[in-house]
């Protein structure tokens, strides 16, 4: 039997942060981001003096002081400096995450990851790549599936990503997964008939819908020369109403045709992104306490995602799957 080493979870954008601390929350925990000597760190928001919060003081050469008191605590979490004592500092610190900066985000560990944190699937090749931010009230589970659904495409992003045409294609869905993941391939829509794909797509071979743990929604969109778009969203769930994600939009480099991409891709993702956060908390303050939602026929992943979330098998690693459906 093997032990989960952990995974790296990012938190922000590296663009997030600059000279100034940064408050992030992560499963209900209050973190603290700051640019120390030795390079970007995690630690606990909470003086432990009187548990101020210490993204409310500032930077001072390396390292984050507290605004009560005056605290100083090096990137290691040890207490550098009290002001007004004559004696020997005691032996204080505050809690420490371990914490990289990678591909343009901050990343901090659950447990002992080993290696870099993953990124996109295009990683280490020539793309244009762009790094977005988002919040919305839901949950982990709701907030990925929400990425992942095709179907509700036609309705929540009616024009955007599909519902520009009334044609539908017969699609053929595989759904397979292993120890910690899950995906969902659908081939036989020719095209998306919404701006994102007339503008940026050609014709289309497959798109693949797949989740890593801990939470990792990741959608590809193939097309006869490869894959031509590419969005990584690492969902964390922040507080019990609340996810947020830092996301990855990549696609070929294309001798600078990229670039001319994404001033198109960032801004219609972002209205799609709008309209998911809409429905998601609105189906979040209409929840029924207890009560859990109904798993439709075309709702392949739900339930293997609930299995990884609990640390458990994908039923699709044991037994594939085969759907048909419209879309």
């Amino acid at each position: 039997m093997t032990t989960d080493p952990g995974h790296w979870v990012a938190l922000a954008r590296s663009a997030d942060l600059g000279a100034k601390p940064l408050r992030v929350m992560w499963e209900g925990e209050p973190l603290v981001l700051f640019r120390s000597a030795q390079g970007v760190a995690a630690l606990s928001d909470r003086c432990p003096h009187r548990f101020v919060e210490l993204s409310k003081g500032k930077v001072v050469e390396g390292e984050i002081e507290c605004p009560y008191h005056g605290w100083r605590f090096g990137g290691d979490g040890a207490c550098t400096a009290i002001p007004g004592l004559c004696e020997a500092l005691p032996p204080l610190r505050v809690r420490r995450f371990r914490a990289v900066e990678h591909e343009g985000a901050i990343f901090v560990a659950s447990g002992t990851p080993e290696g870099q944190p993953y990124s996109h699937c295009l990683a280490g090749q020539k793309i244009v790549t762009r790094v977005v931010r988002s919040s919305t009230r839901s949950t982990l589970i709701d907030a990925a599936e929400n990425i992942l659904d095709a179907t509700h495409t036609h309705f929540t992003h009616k024009g955007v990503l599909r519902g520009l045409s009334a044609k539908r294609y017969r699609v053929k869905v595989e759904v397979t997964g292993g120890p910690g993941w899950v995906e969902a391939s659908y081939e036989g829509e020719e095209e998306q008939h919404g701006l994102i794909s007339k503008l940026l797509e050609g014709a289309r071979m497959k798109t693949v819908g797949r989740f890593l743990a801990p939470g990792i929604a990741e959608l590809e969109y193939w097309g006869p020369k490869g894959m031509v778009l590419a969005t990584s969203f690492h969902l964390r769930q922040a507080d019990a109403d609340t996810v947020e994600g830092v996301g990855w939009l990549a696609g070929p480099h294309q001798g600078g045709l990229g670039h001319l991409k994404a001033l198109f891709f960032k801004p219609l993702f972002r209205v799609a992104l709008e309209q998911d956060r809409r429905v998601l908390a609105s189906a979040r303050a209409n929840a029924v306490p207890g009560q859990k939602p109904v798993i439709g026929p075309l709702d392949f992943l739900r339930r293997d995602i609930a299995k990884i979330l609990d640390g458990e098998m994908p039923a699709a690693a044991a037994a594939p799957r085969v759907h048909y459906i419209e879309l």
